[in-house]
């Protein structure tokens, strides 16, 4: 069973990760505590990954607004509505596919919460339109694991460079090396990471 970060533990996670790398020790200085934005869990949340893949986050919100407002929102519906009706809302093909896909992909949800996070990545991946960072994403802000970092982000890749002053950004087999010694607390360094990248300039 894997515990929900909660703000304590960051505040754990924070100074564990500065003993076990001082670097981190800049980054909190320049991020302060990272704040976990939570998202939705379940089908809806999943949904709403796949509404905004590959979209600025305004045209998925509206897009997103417009399913929902359309009652299309959850497992049955989707299935059941024709592909025009789909497209009227502003999905396209390729997401009505992946959209079916995860309706009649019957996952147990409640079970997911209990789940570790290989689990969530096992059980979540083999459907059409969910990939590996889809569902390190969904682990980390929607059930709030506390141990997840996505490698190929890169959101990460740049934070790490900029942490370890690098005139490269590591590829994804270098940031999956640098991260794995701040297990079990990476989906702190992640938060940290994230928000380093968007307030340093280095």
């Amino acid at each position: 069973m894997t515990s929900n970060l909660t703000e304590h533990q960051i505040d754990q996670g924070m100074a564990w990760l500065q003993k076990k790398e001082p670097k981190f020790i800049k980054v909190f200085q320049v991020t302060g505590r990272p704040t976990l934005t939570l998202k939705p869990s379940g089908f809806c949340g999943l949904l709403q990954s796949i509404v905004s893949q590959q979209l600025s986050t305004k045209a998925a919100k509206t897009i997103w607004m417009r399913l929902c407002d359309a009652g299309y929102a959850s497992a049955p519906v989707i299935q059941q509505a024709s592909d025009e009706s789909l497209r009227s809302v502003g999905l396209s093909h390729q997401k009505i596919r992946y959209a079916r896909a995860l309706a009649e992909a019957n996952i147990n949800y409640e079970a997911l919460e209990h789940a570790s996070t290989q689990e969530v990545i096992d059980t979540l991946t083999p459907i059409v339109g969910i990939g590996l960072w889809t569902a390190q994403m969904y682990s980390l802000f929607a059930l709030r694991h506390p141990d997840v970092f996505a490698p190929n982000d890169l959101g990460l890749q740049e934070g790490l460079r900029k942490m370890l002053n690098q005139a490269e950004r590591p590829t994804a087999k270098e940031a999956q090396a640098i991260s794995s010694p701040w297990s079990p607390w990476r989906s702190v360094a992640s938060l940290a990471l994230w928000s380093f990248n968007d307030r340093s300039i280095a």
